[in-house]
């Protein structure tokens, strides 16, 4: 096994490039140095040698090019960069959470309005809200039920929730997903 300079040596095994005495079956490839101009084509010996040189690493970059791209830079601050993008990129991401709240097309007028105002504080959260109507026994045959309380739903709901799934029907439920009203729509409205 060739010894390695990095730091990190058992991250080299894990690494999607290869690396240093780890090109292997080529002869000559394309080399990139490390101010980014393109040297050229030459043996892969006088791009280890460079390397070497410089104190930097050789590293493969396009291995299905004819001949292989190499470019020499210092891994170890090249796996850290990546790292610390996809680290910027998670924390950028927006995590979007479904609530649900179940109802039956006998729920009274009473009970829906809690539910109105727990969807409606979820939706200000910036969180999805599920709706299911669930029909039991013979209630299947009176689907319209279901649908006009789902659109009155949405219509108690419109300045707050926008429909991203309109009402439709799975197995014996009936479904609505309302999403919340972007924010940049809510600051032109208060104005």
């Amino acid at each position: 096994m060739i010894p390695c300079k990095l730091k990190g040596c058992a991250d080299i095994a894990n690494s999607p490039h290869r690396i240093n005495g780890n090109i292997r079956g080529v002869r000559e490839v394309r080399l990139i140095d490390d101010t980014n101009t393109n040297i050229g084509v030459v043996s892969i010996v006088y791009a280890q040698n460079r390397a070497d040189d410089i104190g930097m690493d050789l590293v493969e970059v396009a291995p299905n090019a004819r001949p292989p791209v190499c470019r020499i830079m210092d891994y170890g601050k090249f796996q850290y960069e990546q790292r610390r993008k996809e680290r910027k990129s998670r924390k950028n991401q927006i995590k979007v959470t479904v609530k649900e709240i179940q109802l039956r097309p006998k729920t009274d007028e009473y009970h829906l309005t809690f539910d109105i105002k727990r969807a409606e504080k979820w939706l200000k959260e910036g969180k999805k809200v599920k709706f299911r109507v669930r029909f039991r026994g013979r209630e299947i045959t009176h689907q319209h039920i279901g649908r006009d309380r789902l659109s009155k739903i949405e219509g108690l709901l419109k300045d707050v929730g926008v429909v991203e799934q309109r009402p439709n029907m799975e197995g014996r439920d009936m479904l609505m997903i309302l999403a919340p009203v972007k924010e940049s729509k809510q600051g032109s409205e208060k104005r």
